[in-house]
């Protein structure tokens, strides 16, 4: 899934995208490649002391202040 997400990225263009990771996460590398193909505009945000899993439901590490911030500001 996510390689093929990958492929087909330019069909989120122009769309405001957010790509959160964690800075010890396994999967941080395909994130930031990810990022680095992907069209303005777009965000990579690192949480500090997060592994890949702990985005899922380690409410203290989730970044829910910059997710809403994001979506508030991208679907008006």
């Amino acid at each position: 899934m996510s390689y093929a997400a990958l492929a087909h990225m330019q069909d989120i263009f122009p769309r405001p995208i957010l790509f959160v990771t964690g800075d010890i996460a396994h999967s941080r590398s395909m994130s930031e490649n990810f990022y680095a193909r992907a069209a303005e505009p777009k965000e990579l945000y690192v949480v500090e002391g997060a592994m890949h899993i702990d985005l899922y439901d380690r409410v203290d590490l989730i970044p829910f202040d910059k997710l809403e911030s994001f979506f508030r500001e991208n679907l008006k």
